[in-house]
């Protein structure tokens, strides 16, 4: 009997976060309609001392997780800067984001590695980056 109260206290405070658990929501919406929605946006252009600055906005994806969009800051025909315009409120993406700029400014394309744990996030990150790369032309 001695027993019997603290197994089941410690199995109710076990079954605590399950019943505060909460998933994702998905929204069911695919990242074509997404680009259909929020097309990338035109360029922006400045010009200064021979070189030509060129700030395009990639498509807004809707992920799993929430929309990514991101602003590419072209350098002449090189990519400057990466920022993100919108991105999932989620810890893993918080700790991707900064992977994803700096292979993009390595491999100065859209053709990165996914960041472990941060899959979806990748993903969209990617498309949008794509979108703005397309966009520029």
């Amino acid at each position: 009997m001695k027993r019997a109260i603290p197994v089941l206290v410690l199995s109710v405070a076990g079954l605590i976060p399950l019943w505060r658990y909460t998933p994702s929501h998905d929204t069911g919406s695919t990242s074509a309609a997404a680009e259909a929605a929020a097309p990338a946006s035109t360029p922006s252009v400045s010009s200064s001392g021979g070189t030509t600055t060129t700030v395009v906005s990639g498509s807004a994806i809707d992920t799993e997780k929430g929309p990514v969009q991101v602003e590419v800051t072209f350098d002449g025909d090189k990519i400057a800067s990466v920022r993100m315009v919108r991105q999932p409120d989620h810890p893993q993406t918080t700790a991707a984001v900064p992977k994803l700029i700096e292979e993009t400014l390595q491999a100065q394309s859209a053709d990165i590695d996914t960041v472990s744990g941060a899959t979806i996030t990748s993903d969209g990150y990617k498309e949008s980056l794509q979108a703005a790369i397309d966009a520029r032309g």
